[in-house]
């Protein structure tokens, strides 16, 4: 660490020394004020750590533009309702005995169970619950801020944070992610990393500073020591550990937070510094100098948005089910005349999505004879697509067998959206064919709130009873109205 890194920590140190305590999830009483930072010089200038500080610190829901409460209000709706469906998977089930070993103390609520743990812990259970079933939603790249809400929601409840203090976190964890997908746009399609876990970590880093109400000064340190905390890679789709990035990110990024808060030290240029962040993600790939310049004053929530999953599986795939769905409805009740099925998807797709039929739940949200198979023959993937049951189904087998995919020329470049193309060949010849840019669930075609409720009911049924769905679901609807979480708490609890 350079010389003035190394005398600001020490101010920072002793500035914490005479505080009345930072967390009030630590045993204190009173979290400080958030302090001013300094005038705004050129972005270019500063580094990115102390950037993200200023927005961390400074960014002001009153003066938000109009639709990003409501943004946020949905993002929060989807989340708790596929973390609630999650904490009924084995993966989920997993995580909470290793949790439940540690036998920490009872201080914050793990979704969906009667397990309550450490605030960090249940992050941890929460996380992996959101990204059990991928149905959670994806923004920037993959889901990248899956795991933001499973971490505000056991630190709100430790340190008594209002639910428009939660919805102010995620906005500023939700822009900070965009910036770092902005700045490295690669790093997944050709780098091979998850964005969950090595952007996730970060973005949920900046969201429980801002929850904790860490003032500028130890932000870049806590952005620091996210960075090192950083992981995950896209080998391990279609496995239990893929769940688990975002289980580990929304860990790390609370531990972060923890510590910087307390005077724990990093490099205030781990992002940008030779061997940082983006240089040691990227190894190469292009870093966009300028993606952190407009940080607070546009708003990708608003200007991209997010693309809410109709289906519970791999996002990659979703264009080309879109595309099946839309031919199944023209074959009508020739199925049985299919000679053979063709996906054409982009090449970050192709590496991701699998060409085997699955033996495990997990694979067959990434199999494309799978899940192409199951939609030809009844429709629309749901909860029910993916169990051993429905892997086992003879007919879908035999259909499976007909289908491949491979890189479309036409758009096999493409990263920012995963397009796909479904041409299907008939015994005599005949062939059809359709293509989707656009998923359901996307700005572009969104789902309705009808169906945004549906999702919801569908996976917190399975966990727990009606009434109790359709009280959890009122409060989360009405999330920016209310003043308080108290009420919550219980009813996430299952038993």
């Amino acid at each position: 660490m350079q010389q003035e890194d190394k005398a600001s920590a020490i101010g920072r140190r002793g500035f914490l020394a005479a505080g009345a305590g930072l967390l009030a999830a630590t045993g204190a009483s009173e979290a400080p004020a958030q302090t001013s930072v300094a005038p705004r010089v050129s972005r270019r200038d500063r580094r990115l750590g102390e950037t993200i500080a200023e927005f961390v610190v400074a960014f002001d829901l009153d003066k938000a533009p109009a639709g990003l409460i409501e943004r946020t209000r949905v993002a929060f709706i989807d989340t708790i309702g596929v973390m609630l469906g999650g904490a009924h998977e084995e993966v989920a089930e997993i995580a909470r005995e290793m949790i439940a070993v540690e036998a920490s103390a009872a201080r914050a609520t793990v979704a969906g169970s009667s397990l309550r743990t450490s605030p960090q812990l249940a992050a941890l259970g929460n996380g992996v619950a959101a990204h059990a079933m991928d149905f959670d939603f994806s923004y920037a790249a993959s889901q990248a801020v899956s795991p933001v809400i499973p971490a505000l929601l056991p630190l709100a409840e430790v340190t008594g944070a209002t639910p428009r203090e939660a919805i102010t976190a995620f906005i500023v964890a939700a822009e900070v992610a965009a910036r770092l997908v902005r700045a490295n746009p690669k790093v997944s399609a050709l780098g091979g990393w998850h964005p969950v876990g090595m952007v996730g970590a970060i973005a949920t880093a900046a969201a429980c500073a801002r929850l904790m109400k860490a003032p500028a000064s130890v932000i870049p340190d806590i952005i620091g020591i996210a960075a090192s905390l950083s992981s995950g890679f896209n080998a391990n789709f279609g496995t239990m550990t893929k769940p688990l990035h975002s289980g580990n990110a929304a860990r790390n990024g609370m531990m972060a937070a923890f510590l910087g808060a307390k005077g724990f030290t990093a490099s205030n240029t781990a992002l940008e510094a030779r061997a940082g962040y983006f240089d040691t993600f990227g190894r190469g790939l292009p870093l966009i100098a300028d993606a952190f310049d407009d940080l607070g004053r546009k708003f990708e929530l608003i200007d991209r948005g997010y693309k809410i999953k109709r289906y519970p599986c791999g996002g990659l795939s979703h264009t080309s089910i879109d595309a099946t769905l839309a031919l199944r409805e023209k074959l009508a009740g020739r199925i049985g005349e299919i000679a053979r099925i063709e996906a054409g998807v982009t090449s970050n797709a192709f590496s991701k999505i699998g060409a085997v039929y699955p033996d495990t739940i997990e694979n067959a949200k990434f199999s494309m004879p799978y899940i192409g198979a199951w939609t030809v023959l009844y429709g629309p993937p749901s909860l029910k697509t993916f169990t051993m049951a429905a892997i086992a189904d003879e007919r879908v087998k035999a259909l499976s067998a007909k289908i491949s995919h491979r890189a479309d020329p036409e758009f096999a470049d493409e990263i920012i959206e995963a397009p796909g193309r479904v041409r299907v060949t008939l015994t005599n010849g005949e062939s059809l064919e359709e293509k989707v840019w656009f998923p359901s669930g996307s700005p572009q075609n969104p789902m309705s709130p009808a169906q945004i409720e549906a999702k919801f009911f569908d996976c917190a049924r399975l966990v727990f009873r009606e009434e109790q769905v359709r009280r959890v679901f009122a409060f989360a609807s009405d999330l920016p109205k209310q003043v308080s979480f108290d009420a919550l708490w219980p009813m996430l609890r299952n038993g």
